[in-house]
């Protein structure tokens, strides 16, 4: 950890993990002592190299695991995890506005979060408790899947909620 990233963890109000799983545990954990009070957003996806399987132990998610990594005081929200990089840049797929899921214990730290993806033209759908982190990790280990099987979707599909 150098100091500018130091400098950028204590002047953040929300700090981002966009990192592979296990290094986003031990950054949570080595940033314990500046991340106090802030929102940390884990964008982490627990998979193995092959794509095909989640590395974590079934009944927890690498969302949780993080905010074990990081401490009490520590809001830990997951988000962002079921987009991939060059929908995220584009902000939809076929002008459709990506959904953004949003699961985490603090509802404050929920909605802040909801708010910046509305705020970046993106549709924040809460789905409440950690606990569903366990799900939207899963279902983006399906989503991967799909795009090495199918190969014709360049990694450039969206999972999408629609309801009347």
């Amino acid at each position: 950890m150098g100091a500018d990233d130091e400098a950028a963890v204590d002047q953040a109000d929300v700090v981002v993990l966009a990192v592979p799983f296990d290094a986003a545990r031990q950054l949570a954990a080595s940033y314990r002592p500046r991340l106090g009070g802030k929102v940390l957003i884990d964008i982490s996806n627990p998979v193995d190299a092959m794509l095909d399987a989640l590395v974590v132990a079934p009944g927890i998610s690498a969302a949780e695991q993080t905010a074990e990594a990081a401490g009490a005081e520590v809001r830990v929200v997951k988000a962002f995890n079921t987009t991939f990089a060059t929908t995220l840049v584009a902000g939809q797929v076929h002008g459709t506005p990506l959904n953004v899921f949003i699961a985490g214990d603090d509802q404050d730290a929920r909605k802040e979060v909801a708010d910046l993806v509305a705020s970046g033209g993106l549709n924040p759908v809460d789905v409440g408790a950690p606990e569903h982190a366990r799900q939207l990790e899963g279902f983006q280990l399906l989503h991967m899947a799909l795009q090495i099987r199918e190969g014709s979707h360049g990694w450039a599909s969206t999972i999408k909620i629609v309801a009347p």
